[in-house]
């Protein structure tokens, strides 16, 4: 309506249009990064020392830590150094681990929620077996027995044990790895006798998911889930997240440098929605590529990518080798880089090419296959580019993607960029 009258003033125009897209001032003094800033985790799971000046630079920049449970000094440290960073452990949700077991005693510190030798003595039958009565053990990854989620009291044990240990040692909330969706994860083709086929096991894990939630939420506790897979599952993310605090997507867009994942339906369009989904209900995302260190092509399409959906509840980090969670992941100069305020949603310019402006700059994305033709966008204007050059126009080849920089006079969160500085194509004369 406003673009057909182009009666308002485009200084108010803009400021409504802004408003809009804004959160409220109060959730941008809360928590996490201004709006137009990105936020960046850090996954700490393979136990590498970790030293004071790590600590003291990582702890500042960073809007999520993830620990094991035994790492409470570690933890310590951390919010000695800035008490407001978020600090959560990993606790698995699906498995028992038969290595944190030794000489019959259960470690101290576990990194699923029960211990191995309990369970086997007190509860056998919290063991999913197949159809022949065999136990299910992960492939690949020794040691992982999994657990009956749907079993209601093995749902009340986990969630109790989980709870009383991370208050104890005093950490903000749980990063809840392998909340599967098909029943055959991690032993292919074979799926629990008690759950046959995919409806019922996702059943199970939204009916643990959900006596998750009110145990965490009574005793102050957060929940990132780990939804790995989720853009596979129609309406996936949301059935789960539901009863998330946050969510994350461990392999986001990027599956290695030759690997970026285009537009289709369940590609690029339902990675980002799942974004969209969170934060439109005030909640966290965390997303990971997988590429090589030092791949600016694979990293700049993605983090374009999430500034399609975001207002300020994202967070991403790289990484170079699966399951390589020890040193922090590589902080990039466009981490400090301040936006301002999406201005609208992000729309085509071209064919699964897409934009998105900002009081502060733009994103660009061209979602097309890698190896398909170069698409030249026109910026109506100057922009500063990744290497702070000038461009009024820039060429994306396909799975690319650029953030730019306008030469904002002001960059505190909700300052107005003056109508010049905005895009005209925002405003077309009447």
């Amino acid at each position: 309506m406003l673009e057909k009258t182009g009666r308002l003033p485009r200084v108010l125009l803009a400021f409504l249009l802004i408003g809009l897209a804004a959160p409220a001032p109060a959730a941008e003094a809360g928590e996490g990064a201004p709006v137009g800033r990105t936020q960046s985790f850090w996954l700490h799971l393979n136990s590498t020392p970790v030293s004071d000046a790590t600590i003291a630079v990582e702890a500042k920049r960073r809007a999520h830590i993830v620990l094991n449970a035994w790492e409470g000094d570690l933890l310590k440290k951390i919010k000695a150094v800035n008490p407001e960073v978020k600090v959560y452990v990993y606790k698995d949700l699906s498995s028992t681990r038969s290595y944190a077991c030794k000489k019959g005693r259960d470690d101290e510190h576990l990194p699923a929620g029960l211990g191995y030798c309990d369970v086997r003595k007190n509860h056998p039958e919290w063991f999913l077996e197949d159809s022949r009565g065999k136990e299910l053990s992960y492939s690949g990854y020794e040691g992982h027995w999994q657990m009956d989620v749907g079993n209601p009291e093995y749902r009340k044990a986990w969630v109790s044990n989980v709870v009383a240990t991370s208050k104890a040692t005093g950490f903000d909330g749980v990063f809840v790895d392998n909340a599967l969706y098909t029943c055959d994860a991690y032993h292919s083709g074979v799926c629990p006798a008690k759950y046959p086929d995919n409806a019922s096991f996702q059943a199970a894990y939204k009916g643990m998911l959900a006596e998750m939630k009110c145990g965490f939420a009574a005793a102050g506790l957060l929940s990132v889930g780990n939804l790995t897979n989720a853009r596979l599952q129609a309406g996936g993310w949301d059935a789960y997240g539901a009863y998330l605090d946050g969510a994350f997507d461990e392999w986001w867009l990027a599956f290695s440098s030759s690997r970026l994942l285009e537009d289709y339906p369940e590609g690029w369009r339902r990675q980002v929605a799942e974004i969209a989904v969170n934060e439109a209900n005030d909640k966290m995302t965390w997303v990971q590529p997988h590429f090589d260190v030092g791949d600016s092509k694979a990293f700049r399409y993605a983090l374009a990518s999430l500034y399609m959906t975001t207002s300020g509840q994202a967070a991403i980090a790289e990484i170079a080798k699966t399951d390589g969670y020890g040193d922090p992941t590589p902080w990039h100069p466009e981490y400090d880089w301040h936006l301002g305020h999406p201005v609208g949603a992000y729309r085509a310019v071209a064919s699964k090419v897409f934009r998105r402006d900002f009081t502060c700059g733009m994103a660009l994305v061209n979602a097309n296959p890698t190896g398909s033709p170069a698409v030249k966008v026109p910026l109506h204007r100057a922009y500063q580019d990744h290497e702070g050059k000038t461009v009024t126009s820039v060429s994306l080849p396909g799975t690319t993607g650029v953030l730019l920089r306008a030469n904002c006079p002001a960059t505190a969160p909700g300052a107005l960029l003056p109508p010049d500085l905005l895009p005209p194509d925002l405003f077309p004369r009447p």
